[in-house]
């Protein structure tokens, strides 16, 4: 299983979300051909609804610490309600420009 599998089938188990798009964006990043090290995550859940943007994000990385510690360099977190994401006429920002770094 690949760890983007492994993200959306953490993240559907915990958060039940009507809406989840993991991204693997290595591709974006100097890392060797097929690395799986920075991944986008756009998630809709109500488990969001009482949760400020903190703790949705303490959420998250909470359900995925063993990946953070062990494969993951860089994960962006965007979650929503359903109500806010409708708002966004369900659009995520896009992720910005690679900086630079060094080969993994």
């Amino acid at each position: 299983m690949t760890v983007q599998q492994i993200i959306e089938q953490k993240l559907q188990a915990c958060f039940s979300p009507s809406h989840l798009d993991v991204s693997n964006e290595s591709f974006m990043h100097n890392v060797p051909e097929g690395s799986e090290s920075h991944f986008k995550v756009v998630i809709v859940s109500d488990e969001f609804a009482t949760k400020r943007l903190i703790g949705r994000h303490r959420a998250v990385n909470a359900v995925l610490a063993d990946e953070l510690a062990n494969h993951i360099h860089a994960l962006a977190i965007h979650t929503y309600t359903e109500q806010e994401w409708t708002k966004l006429q369900e659009q995520s920002p896009d992720s910005p420009n690679c900086m630079g770094g060094s080969k993994l």
